[in-house]
């Protein structure tokens, strides 16, 4: 990964984007794919469409996906007191909520806060339980309610204060990896199937509100109807300690991509990425997702009657939590994998399961 492409990684993951309230990262999205796009459009909730037209003789169309959103908090109350009361974004982890540095976004910019945790010393010796995300509260420092309330409004989005640290042997750490690699790499996908001169229409979506329902997928896969979808998307990486052997799937990081199969994934689909990756040589990894996939493809592979989608994983450690974990190495080798794939996309089509 080049300077410049981790500089547009760094800077989706430094732009707070919570589900509802995504238009800051949408907008550094969309300055860079516009770069190299023939064309960039939006809807009227922030989804975001990049398209390389391809060539005039070629009717096939392929999408690569991530959805833009990132689990948050959002203020329900102001106290009295003046501390926030918060409920949840998406599936925020209440056990890693507390003691943590956050930044309220309101429309007149941020403000910091942290969400208290009673000191060790104060607390029933017996009770080591996390409250739940509606008994906690922000502190912002005010004295009463009426000082929060100048300064904030029930509604205003909340995100853990953003770090970006690289560990050892190409490793990154961050909030918000899930999603901002997913764009980060549907973005990418589109900039090398470009460069290899793609004759198929290749589009690149960031779609927002995935993390409270695929909300932003149902509208995309609705008005977009792509021939197929790559739905780029984090998966847990389960070679940390302390993973239940019954939840544990293989995945590692360091070992490539993660196909998944099975449910939503189209097995003509799931064939062409594992020949490209053989053809490419790019290491992948398997995943089974018998029921659900858990990501966007689960509302593209119905949308309009069915479109033809595979979840495309990155590993990931510590999902959900401000310090998740990837390899840039893997993240390098999706996108890799997402633009020989468009370069091709005409060759695998039509993709249908041969009855």
């Amino acid at each position: 990964m080049d300077d410049a492409h981790r500089a547009f990684l760094d800077d989706l993951l430094a732009t707070s984007s919570p589900s509802g309230y995504e238009v800051p990262g949408q907008r550094v999205w969309v300055d860079y794919v516009a770069e190299f796009a023939d064309e960039v459009r939006t809807d009227e909730y922030g989804n975001a469409v990049a398209v390389h037209d391809g060539s005039d003789d070629c009717d096939t169309s392929i999408a690569f996906t991530g959805h833009g959103d990132e689990i948050g908090f959002i203020v329900r109350e102001v106290t009295d007191d003046g501390f926030l009361r918060i409920g949840r974004v998406g599936g925020s982890d209440k056990t890693v909520a507390q003691g943590q540095h956050v930044t309220v976004h309101t429309d007149d910019g941020p403000v910091p806060g942290v969400i208290g945790q009673m000191a060790i010393h104060l607390r029933d010796g017996d009770d080591d339980d996390a409250p739940e995300i509606a008994e906690q509260h922000v502190d912002i420092g005010v004295a009463d309610g009426d000082d929060a309330a100048d300064l904030v409004e029930v509604g205003d989005p909340v995100t853990f204060e953003q770090r970006v640290r690289e560990l050892e042997d190409g490793r990154l750490t961050a909030r918000g990896m899930d999603n901002r690699v997913g764009i980060w790499a549907a973005a990418e996908g589109l900039r090398r199937a470009v460069e290899a001169g793609a004759e198929a229409t290749v589009y690149a979506v960031s779609t927002v509100q995935e993390e409270v329902g695929l909300q932003g997928a149902r509208m995309v896969g609705f008005d977009l109807n792509p021939d197929a979808v790559i739905a780029c998307d984090v998966t847990h990486a389960t070679d940390s300690p302390g993973v239940p052997g019954k939840k544990s799937t293989g995945v590692e990081l360091g070992e490539g991509p993660v196909v998944a199969r099975g449910s939503a994934n189209h097995p003509a689909l799931v064939a062409a990425v594992r020949d490209v990756a053989d053809e490419r040589d790019v290491d992948v990894q398997l995943q089974a997702t018998g029921s659900r996939t858990g990501t966007d493809a689960d509302a593209f592979y119905v949308a309009r009657g069915g479109t033809p989608t595979l979840s495309l994983g990155l590993p990931n450690r510590y999902m959900h939590t401000p310090v998740e974990v990837i390899e840039a190495d893997d993240l390098d080798a999706m996108a890799d994998l997402l633009g020989a794939v468009g370069a091709r996309a005409e060759s695998f089509a039509p993709f249908d399961v041969g009855l």
